[in-house]
């Protein structure tokens, strides 16, 4: 049983959205676990070999338990009925306390399709009657984290403590971040802007909320609190 699971659409998406609440929770003592996909085989740079070489060791810089990888085909996410069916056995399998998932809404299809994908297939698995592997499992809730696009969040997780990790995992993709030379070629994710785009993202959060860096995130559920002081659950 998780705490938490997280799904990425491609290697490097669940870094960009949450990767220092993955580490935060990973630090405090929480059963972690990562999920991308697909292997990112229709990005411009970098093989899909490269690219798991590359999402392993991010995993071992926010110390999640395990990663594994769909092998989804990339552009393709959801367009095969395998692939709902596959992520409710996941779901089944590992019986996480929360479920994290991209953001509903995204200039990227793939990130698009991947939330309603995975959106249904939670809900599928909590079903008895549900046909697939595994026993019926009903996660507390979903939470929906930004990859490129950003509203305003349902609440922040205060990642300063952790946001040097959530560098480190970044720099861990080299093969999408670093510079582009005579071997690579220049996409959005290698210039400084899209870097300072994901920093300036967690730093407005961040100083909206009081501190230096926060991670946003969206859920459907209207949250029920005991009372009306600040710091009461």
């Amino acid at each position: 049983m998780l705490d938490l699971l997280v799904f990425g659409p491609h290697p490097d998406d669940l870094e960009i959205g949450m990767a220092g609440t993955i580490a935060r929770h990973a630090a405090g003592g929480h059963a972690v676990g990562l999920c991308d996909l697909t292997a990112g085989e229709m990005g411009s740079n970098g093989t899909p070999e490269v690219r798991m070489q590359e999402s392993d060791a991010a995993r071992l810089v926010l110390g999640a338990r395990f990663r594994e990888n769909l092998r989804w085909a990339d552009r393709r996410i959801g367009k095969d009925p395998a692939h709902l069916e596959h992520a409710v056995t996941v779901i089944r399998a590992h019986r996480p306390r929360t479920i994290a998932v991209p953001y509903w809404a995204d200039r990227h299809p793939d990130h698009v399709a991947a939330s309603d994908v995975l959106t249904e297939a939670a809900f599928n698995a909590g079903l008895r009657r549900y046909p697939g592997e595994g026993e019926a499992w009903k996660a507390d809730w979903i939470c929906y984290y930004f990859i490129n696009d950003s509203v305003s969040p349902s609440f922040v997780v205060d990642v300063s403590d952790y946001y040097e990790k959530k560098r480190q995992a970044l720099d861990c993709h080299g093969s999408q971040f670093r510079p582009p030379d005579e071997a690579t070629a220049a996409t959005r994710l290698n210039t400084p802007l899209f870097r300072q785009m994901i920093e300036s993202r967690d730093a407005q959060f961040g100083a909206l909320s009081g501190v230096r860096w926060a991670e946003g995130f969206v859920v459907r559920e209207l949250q029920v609190r005991g009372g009306l002081l600040r710091m009461q659950p």
